[in-house]
């Protein structure tokens, strides 16, 4: 067991927002209301699967909404609203929550009903990743309902879906409720029990987001190369450093959908990759050549810092570095594939794990 205070929520913003592939919501954002709840509420325990009871009823709580609209409409308490909500439709009461995704503010979003309610986080989450749709959760591939599902918004309105066929049926009326609540909400769904966490959830992701904001927040500190620490915390590759140049981004349907066209420099002066995202980045071609695609990790990083750029906050004329990441093991099955997988996103590849990839 560990515990979140002010200082690892910081290093978790920076490892949530590198692991979130540019989505999971603004990490900075994510900060500010996790270090409020602290302030207001106390700290937050955060439990290993191995400290968790066969009698732990686990709530999983999480945002959804596009990343664009959450800079803007800065969230509240709408996570604790829905908590709230699951444990008085079922008549329980939960003894801790654990994330949706690891990725961005919605790594951090767990604290504020828990800090609310003094109640742990499990050291786990449902992605290994953030995807843009609810359906991609590795507790939903793998057998957990995905019903009843509560959402809250800022003012405390709840919608409760109560019964659907299959967890894309969830994600289509959810996404729609989400819109009309201002494209920015909250759920939560549950309660899960140890075997559930077990078996279907992928494991110690908060410990990960933590290790690496501290390597980079060291880096900074000791002027080392943020990238190189990067990669000794968590394995993966350099796939490209370079200039952003061209940039679209809009907002649809409770998504923000865009591309990014990066240039080339020093080693990679004379070459470029683009890369396109639905809420996360899902596919990065190097000269028109696909290098890494969903479901493994593409990360954008401040060149000189080594700090996560989400793709809402990507700028003409930054200085990035692009990571990619092995998928969790959760995702490159079969099952997981079908949900996840470039088909799922319309892409016309099969997966091509990063890892045996000749890159330049």
């Amino acid at each position: 067991m560990w515990t979140i205070e002010n200082d690892s929520i910081e290093s978790i913003s920076i490892g949530a927002g590198i692991l979130g592939s540019g989505g999971g919501g603004n990490p900075y954002m994510g900060m500010l209301r996790a270090k409020e709840m602290i302030r207001k509420y106390g700290p937050v325990n955060v439990l290993s699967v191995n400290e968790l009871s066969i009698s732990d009823k686990i709530v999983c709580v999480g945002s959804i909404g596009a990343p664009t609209v959450g800079i803007e409409k800065i969230q509240g308490i709408e996570s604790y609203y829905a908590l709230r909500a699951i444990e008085k439709l079922l008549n329980f009461s939960a003894t801790a929550v654990v994330s949706n995704e690891i990725g961005g503010s919605n790594s951090l979003e767990p604290i504020i009903p828990a800090s609310i309610s003094k109640i742990p986080i499990v050291d786990a989450d449902g992605m290994g990743r953030a995807f843009p749709e609810l359906q991609m959760k590795t507790f939903f591939v793998y057998g957990v309902p995905p019903v009843p599902m509560s959402i809250a918004d800022d003012k405390g309105n709840v919608m409760i879906i109560s019964q659907a066929n299959d967890p894309k049926t969830v994600e289509d009326m959810a996404r729609s409720i989400t819109v009309q609540m201002g494209s920015v909400a909250c759920y939560a769904f549950g309660p899960m029990d140890i075997n559930q966490i077990l078996n279907t959830a992928v494991l110690n992701t908060l410990t990960l987001s933590k290790n690496l904001g501290d390597i980079v927040r060291s880096s900074i500190k000791t002027n080392n190369n943020p990238i190189e620490s990067i990669l000794k915390v968590h394995s993966g590759k350099n796939l490209f450093e370079g200039k952003i140049v061209d940039l679209e981004r809009k907002t649809i349907q409770g998504f923000t959908r865009g591309k990014v066209l990066i240039e080339g420099l020093s080693e990679y002066s004379g070459d470029r990759m683009e890369i396109e995202f639905q809420n996360e980045n899902l596919i990065a071609k190097m000269n028109n050549t696909v290098v890494c695609l969903v479901p493994d990790l593409i990360c954008i990083v401040d060149s000189e810092k080594g700090e996560p750029i989400t793709t809402e906050l990507l700028r003409y004329g930054f200085r990035v570095t692009v990571l990619g990441f092995p998928a969790p093991k959760h995702w490159t099955s079969e099952q997981g594939l079908k949900v996840v997988g470039p088909k799922a996103f319309g892409y016309d590849f099969d997966y091509s794990p990063l890892l045996f990839k000749e890159l330049k």
